[in-house]
This record gives structure tokens, C-alpha cells and sequence, in this order.
């Protein structure tokens, strides 16, 4: 879908020669796998849409819900950005869920090939952005809020927001550049087409790891710590020692979320990498972890864009009071309907029957 998409397969590999390759643009991307891993992976693909469509929505409904009351702060524009770029990166999922299931040969054409794989790799990086933003911001608006209320800067969000997009068009430049539809041994994949030479591919690998995890994790960790050991040095009473234990759980949850989802994808794109370069030796243990163990760590790393709703949304008192009230509104609605329009009893029915036929 993005990496794992993007080089042509060997999809000769029967036989006695099965783990030898001419070059090693044949082994960046492994064979096919087993029929029953595809149908699994393209079920997973179809689950975590499904979640990360109602999830994403309900955050943008929610935040709807809150624009009228008062202005909306930092953190929430932030969260607001970060369901709009999710919605958009699930709303890719059903492609690459019917290109996983026909055996990887893309059905859309060249147009939708260049469309999707450009969008879901800019959303990848826009949603990893977003969360490290919101990090930074957590821990400024803790910090000065707890030293001095009245030295307070605000902060150009919007302009930020505006930088964010731009940055993570910009870094899925070469994405949109050299996506494009190739027939190769008789099928038809949708993957990038980077000149000859694996320092192209392995370098756009090398710019996703450092820009869409290395950096944005140093970061996310270091805000989080810094927050953390704030709190814990101001003197407190009972209830911000209720809060420092809020924010210690809700830090533990975000870092070890975002560090489990992807950081099995971007280890195993690493070795790839270091492949390429000929650091180390391509071997029948690559080819099996990249064959069967690669495909479901894409699926843990999506399973990211439906999880981030509950943790920077849901988790919160004041969208989890919204959302109470939101079903108990349901609710009510459900019994003054029962209440006003009761139902009608044997006697009633054959009443009003009988006027129908007259």
C-alpha cells in the first residue's frame, strides 16, 4: 500500500531456485503468501475501515457539537485535524482491501493508483504529524498554565495546522511522482516506479522511517516525559493528584499505542533498507518475515487510525460527558415516543382495520 506495494514481485519463486534473485529489486517486496493470509488481511482492512469510519465520525460530530458553546481550543483543532486526516487515510482501505484479495493485481487503473496511493500515504503522514503536535501542545498549555497564567503566548494554531498539511504533502512528493500501474509477470500492480537503482528505494523507505516514526517518536516521548516529570515536582493537593494520575495513564496509553502499532512495520522496513545498501545479507529469514510477517504488521500500524479517536477523544471527561449525553438525549427521545404514541392495543386495530375496508 505504500512500501509494501511498491517494487515488482518475483512471482516465479517455485522450484529448486525458489530463494534466488538476479537483483535485489526482485526481493523488496516477497512473494505472495498464502491464498488464506490474503483473505485475512483484506478482512482486517474491511474491520479497521468500518471502526475508523464510526469512530472518526462520532469525533467529528462531537467537536461539531462543542463549536457553539465556546472557542475551540489547541488541542481540540488539533483533534479535529487528526479525525479529518484518519477519515481520510480508512476511506483508502477498501482499495487496497480488493487489490490484497485479487492476489495484488490492481483493478482501478492508473489514475485511482496514483490517487489512492498518494492520499494514503499523505494522511500517514499527516496523522503522525498531527499526533506529535498535539503533544507539544499538551505539555505547553500544562506548563504555562501551572507557572503564570498572565505570560501566556497564543499560539498561531491555524498557521501551524496550514504548515502541518503542507509538510506532509510535501513529504509524499515522491509518492505522487512515481506512482504508477506496471505489468509484471502478467499482472497488473500499482506500486512506485523509482528509477533504476535500489538507493531511490531505499532512501524514500529511509525518509519514512526518520520522518513518520524516528523523529515524531524522540518527540512524542520526550514532550510526555518532560510533562510528567512537571507535574510530579509542583505541590499539589487531592485532586491534582487525581489529575497527575490521569495524565500518567493517558501518557502511557499514547506512547505505547503509537510505539506498537508502527514500530513493527517501520523494523521491518529498516532491514529492508539496510538490504538495499548491502549492510547485511538477504537470507531465507528475510524472505519468510517479509512474506508473512510484513502484511500483518500493515494491518497492526492502520489499526492506529481507529484507535487515536478513543485516546485523544473519548478518553476525555468532557467528550465522554458529551457522549453521555448524547445517548440519555436518545434515550429520552426513544420514551416521549413510547410516552405520546402508545401502542395500540387487539381492539384498536381490528377498530381501525374495519374503517380501512369501509
Amino acid at each position: 500500500m505504500t512500501e509494501w506495494n511498491n517494487s515488482s514481485w518475483n512471482r516465479s519463486t517455485a522450484g529448486p531456485n525458489r530463494f534466488r534473485f538476479s537483483s535485489l529489486e526482485d526481493i523488496d517486496i516477497p512473494a505472495d503468501g498464502s491464498p488464506a493470509l490474503r483473505i485475512l488481511i483484506s478482512i482486517v482492512y474491511s474491520v479497521v475501515c468500518a471502526a475508523g469510519l464510526v469512530g472518526n465520525l462520532l469525533v467529528l460530530f462531537l467537536m461539531k457539537a462543542r463549536r457553539g458553546r465556546k472557542k475551540r481550543s489547541s488541542i481540540n483543532l488539533f483533534i479535529l485535524n487528526l479525525a479529518v486526516t484518519d477519515f481520510q487515510f480508512v476511506l483508502t482501505l477498501p482499495f487496497w482491501a480488493v487489490d490484497t484479495a485479487l492476489d495484488f493485481s490492481w483493478p482501478f487503473g492508473g489514475a485511482m493508483c496514483k490517487i489512492i496511493l498518494s492520499v494514503t500515504v499523505m494522511n500517514m503522514y499527516a496523522s503522525v504529524f498531527f499526533l506529535t503536535a498535539m503533544s507539544v501542545t499538551r505539555y505547553w498549555s500544562v506548563a504555562s498554565a501551572l507557572k503564570d497564567r498572565t505570560r501566556r503566548r497564543v499560539c498561531p494554531v491555524r498557521w501551524v495546522i496550514v504548515g502541518l498539511w503542507v509538510s506532509a504533502t510535501v513529504a509524499s512528493l515522491p509518492t505522487a511522482v512515481f506512482s504508477t500501474v506496471r505489468n509484471v509477470a502478467g499482472e497488473r500492480l500499482c506500486l512506485l516506479g523509482f528509477p533504476d537503482g535500489q538507493s531511490w528505494l531505499a532512501l524514500y523507505h529511509l525518509q519514512k522511517i526518520l520522518v513518520a516514526f524516528v523523529f515524531p517518536m524522540l518527540i512524542v516521548t520526550v514532550c510526555y516525559l518532560m510533562l510528567l516529570r512537571f507535574v510530579r515536582t509542583r505541590s499539589m493537593n487531592n485532586n491534582q493528584v487525581k489529575r497527575r494520575s490521569r495524565v500518567t495513564r493517558s501518557v502511557t496509553i499514547v506512547v505505547l499505542s503509537f510505539f506498537i502499532c508502527w514500530m513493527p512495520n517501520h523494523a521491518i522496513t529498516f532491514w529492508g533498507v539496510l538490504v538495499k545498501f548491502n549492510v547485511v545479507n538477504w537470507d531465507r529469514t528475510y524472505y519468510m518475515v517479509h512474506t508473512y510477517v510484513h502484511p500483518l504488521t500493515v494491518c497492526l500500524a492502520h489499526t492506529n487510525s481507529c484507535l487515536n479517536p478513543v485516546l485523544y477523544c473519548l478518553m476525555r471527561r468532557e467528550f465522554r460527558k458529551k457522549l453521555k449525553d448524547l445517548f440519555s438525549l436518545m434515550n429520552r427521545g426513544g420514551e416521549s415516543i413510547s410516552q405520546y404514541s402508545p401502542r395500540p392495543t387487539h381492539t384498536q386495530v381490528l377498530v381501525q382495520r374495519n374503517k380501512s375496508v369501509l
